[in-house]
């Protein structure tokens, strides 16, 4: 019998990413266009930033999207302690993103960098400050899930819940990746 094709997940949450999408698009098209005006600025901040970590960041929420998408073909196929298991996973990932950013976060406001700083820190924070706090929220989605998993609330006959916190999360994810690209890497 084929498989029916269907959006995964609820239509109110892709409706809600859809938001957020846009609200962060207009955050990277603002930097884009004070970037271009004071090139030297951006530059120099760029330049203060910690690539490392931002690429382990970045391995980091990818290996969490990876994990959130198998776990949603787990629950798919009834594997359901593995599918709990990989939440967990993608969970833990989130949380190691949030200390290392948290380090860098508390390095930087030592050094009295802040929104008033100059353009490109106002930017540099309000981006990976808003990214930070959507990690947070997706961390609360995959707990809620992870824990609605280990009472046997999915199963292959519905793990929608678990579509929605995986297509919320790789939203968080997809943005990340941007993000590090325009802000980090991109010269």
């Amino acid at each position: 019998m084929p498989r029916s094709r269907h959006v995964p997940g609820d239509l109110a949450m892709w409706l809600f990413i859809l938001a957020e999408l846009a609200v962060f698009a207009l955050f990277f098209a603002l930097y884009g266009v004070h970037r271009a005006r004071q090139p030297a600025l951006f530059a120099q901040g760029q330049a203060s930033l910690r690539l490392g970590s931002a690429l382990v960041n970045t391995l980091l929420l990818i290996a969490g999207s990876a994990a959130v998408a198998a776990s949603v073909r787990a629950f798919a196929v009834n594997q359901l302690a593995r599918g709990a298991r990989l939440l967990g996973w993608t969970w833990l990932s989130g949380a190691v993103f949030l200390l290392l950013k948290g380090e860098e976060f508390a390095h930087l406001f030592a050094a009295g960098v802040s929104l008033s700083s100059d353009d490109f820190w106002m930017f540099y924070l309000s981006l990976t400050v808003f990214h930070f706090l959507h990690v947070v929220l997706g961390m609360v989605i995959i707990a809620a899930v992870w824990l609605r998993a280990r009472r046997g609330a999915y199963g292959a006959a519905d793990h929608v819940g678990v579509e929605t916190a995986a297509a919320y999360w790789h939203m968080v994810d997809l943005v990340w990746v941007v993000l590090f690209a325009l802000v980090y890497v991109a010269r």
